[in-house]
């Protein structure tokens, strides 16, 4: 019982679920709310569970398949905070269209669990249980909306692409344990380390897992899924791809590149190179094109996901805690945006063109200055987060001697700034058709307001956050 403790989190949120899916199962529709507020109190539960319960230093536990340590414990309660944020977000939206039952609930927690088991992961089948677990929750949300034909039809690419994925990392996984006799992470670190020339298994191996991996990140050429899915899912479900399963795909290339295959870093940084190299370039070029806003977020995503590559790039703890700091912010980032898609919508009408944003400061300039912060920081205008972000990393990568990354990283921010500022311009410097009011609930109000304002705090003063990535990743 004692070797349980440390994924005590983990055996919450699991009961937390349960009872939530036995509770919803016997309310009525106008009861509903009691799901919301059950799934709220599992999120709080786990994140006591798992600051009183925390590590300071890395602990193994259940025959050496889990780790806890101070970096999964962040990654953790900063999940709860931003699923807690998407439920909050999402549930006006969900009674207005009719779409307020307990499935969205559960699964999103489901969701989220395999989150955690990837985060704490120190084993290369319980990094596939938890892969597993959360995509098949995110196949069956993205087609939540059973009345919806488009969204059917993304959930069944996404699921086709998404097993296809799956297949290609269990079948690097079987080659690796092939190669070295062990599914440890610890034990792979240890082989690889003392190996002074990969082999030709090792490397296909490699190359497998890579696959895999870029395809939960969404990295090109391993993206066709996620214009589709962000276009095709409803808001709610899109806000909650775009946030929590970027932190599982940061978990899963750290324990990987990192915890397992650390010293295979001359061939996967090469790799990783070209695909950062790859999303840069057509995430930033196709978002030009693209005048669906949930779209063009999508292609951003990517271009985003190169940046935070790059920092696993340069092969160094700067490098890693860079891209750990990235990764929270751009959460962040994601979460405001949605969320204020979310907040332009009414009932049969989803405000996800860019058409729809035009003249919005004469109608709510309180919500054109909450938009207007969320892109310049996705474009990387100091004093927002986004700005130290993309600094970070860069500067880890000029301290990894990579100058010509750097370089195409900069070059491709300036280039991608063009799209998130003609937002900017639409919402400022044209005229609306549309006169109807916008209303938002306080606590909605409130909630968008104290996440838009947090990439301004946390641009002004970056140290707090980078600090924490420092001293968790040591």
């Amino acid at each position: 019982m004692l070797d349980l403790i440390p994924a005590i989190a983990e055996i919450f949120l699991l009961t937390a679920i349960c009872v939530i899916l036995l509770a919803d199962a016997f309310l009525k529709q106008e009861q509903r709310i009691i799901t919301f507020w059950l799934s709220i109190a599992a999120l709080v539960g786990a994140t006591v569970c798992t600051i009183f319960m925390g590590v300071q230093e890395p602990v193994t536990a259940i025959n050496d398949a889990y780790m806890a340590d101070p970096a999964g414990n962040v990654l953790k309660v900063f999940g709860y905070l931003v699923l807690g944020i998407v439920f909050f977000y999402s549930r006006d939206y969900l009674i207005r269209e009719g779409l307020f039952k307990g499935e969205f609930f559960v699964l999103s927690l489901f969701g989220f669990l395999g989150v955690m088991v990837l985060i704490s992961a120190n084993n290369l089948l319980i990094i596939y249980l938890g892969l597993e677990l959360l995509s098949l929750s995110l196949y069956a949300l993205v087609a939540f909306d059973r009345n919806s034909g488009l969204a059917a039809e993304s959930a069944m690419k996404y699921f086709v692409l998404g097993a296809i994925a799956s297949g290609t990392l269990l079948y690097g996984i079987s080659m690796i344990y092939g190669l070295t006799g062990t599914i440890s992470l610890n034990e792979l670190s240890q082989y690889f380390s003392e190996l002074d020339q990969p082999n030709l298994l090792g490397l296909l191996g490699l190359a497998f897992i890579i696959v895999g991996i870029a395809f939960k990140f969404g990295a090109v050429p391993f993206h066709m899924w996620l214009p589709d899915v962000y276009q095709g899912a409803r808001t709610p479900v899109t806000l909650y791809i775009g946030t929590a399963p970027k932190l599982a795909a940061f978990a899963l290339a750290w324990r990987f590149f990192i915890d397992g295959l650390g010293g295979l870093h001359g061939s996967w940084g090469d790799m990783l190179a070209v695909l950062a190299v790859a999303s840069l370039v057509l995430g930033n070029l196709a978002a030009i094109a693209q005048t669906n806003l949930k779209r063009m977020l999508a292609y951003s995503t990517i271009s985003h996901v190169g940046f935070i590559l790059m920092g696993f790039i340069a092969g160094t703890v700067d490098g890693l805690r860079a891209s750990m700091f990235y990764t929270l912010t751009y959460v962040l980032m994601a979460a405001a945006a949605f969320g204020l898609i979310i907040a332009l919508s009414r009932k049969g009408f989803e405000s996800d063109n860019l058409e729809d944003f035009k003249g919005l400061n004469g109608r709510s300039p309180w919500l054109a200055l909450m938009m207007l912060i969320v892109m310049f920081s996705m474009a990387g205008v100091p004093p927002f987060v986004g700005f130290y972000a993309k600094l970070a990393v860069l500067g880890s990568v000029l301290d990894a001697g990579l100058f010509w990354l750097a370089i195409i990283g900069i070059v491709f921010a300036v280039i991608g700034a063009f799209y998130y500022i003609r937002v900017v311009w639409y919402m400022y410097f044209t005229e609306s058709s549309d006169s109807s009011t916008i209303k938002l609930s306080p606590d909605l109000r409130f909630l968008l307001s104290a996440n838009v304002l947090a990439l301004l705090v946390f641009g002004l003063f970056p140290g707090f956050l980078l600090d924490i990535c420092s001293r968790v990743l040591l």
